[in-house]
């Protein structure tokens, strides 16, 4: 489970870059599967929008749609689970939906963001 600051690290080669570009490399190759919720998709598009402007954010939104990742939907049951979380832990809400879509797909959130500490007795959190 992909967080956003492991995909805006990857997108703008920043540190951990090197682990997402491995992990899609094994995605590519069937050897793992990536997901990303659709949340955190919107989370990238708004804050590579706000640095570089609508045209990159949509490039590069059509870019990730050609990876091996698989986009994760997210309805009512997933909203609730990521707000119940969001209630209890001091992180932001689609950070929330990150852990709620790890939660319900048994996996491990793939992050460097530090707000994800308080909710290691939840999840597994593989850090960038």
């Amino acid at each position: 489970m992909l967080d956003s600051f492991a995909v805006l690290a990857w997108v703008q080669n920043e540190p951990g870059a090197d682990r997402i570009e491995a992990l899609l490399t094994q995605a590519q190759r069937r050897k793992t599967f990536l997901l990303l919720s659709v949340i955190n998709l919107g989370e990238v598009y708004y804050r590579l929008a706000r640095q570089h402007g609508h045209p990159l954010a949509q490039e590069i939104i059509w870019q990730l749609e050609t990876l091996p990742i698989q986009l994760y939907p997210c309805d009512q049951d997933l909203a609730l689970e990521a707000a119940k979380i969001k209630a209890d832990y001091p992180m932001a809400y689609a950070d929330a939906f990150a852990v709620a879509t790890a939660l319900r797909e048994n996996a491990a959130v793939v992050t460097g963001d530090p707000e994800f500490r308080q909710v290691e007795h939840l999840v597994t959190i593989e850090w960038l």
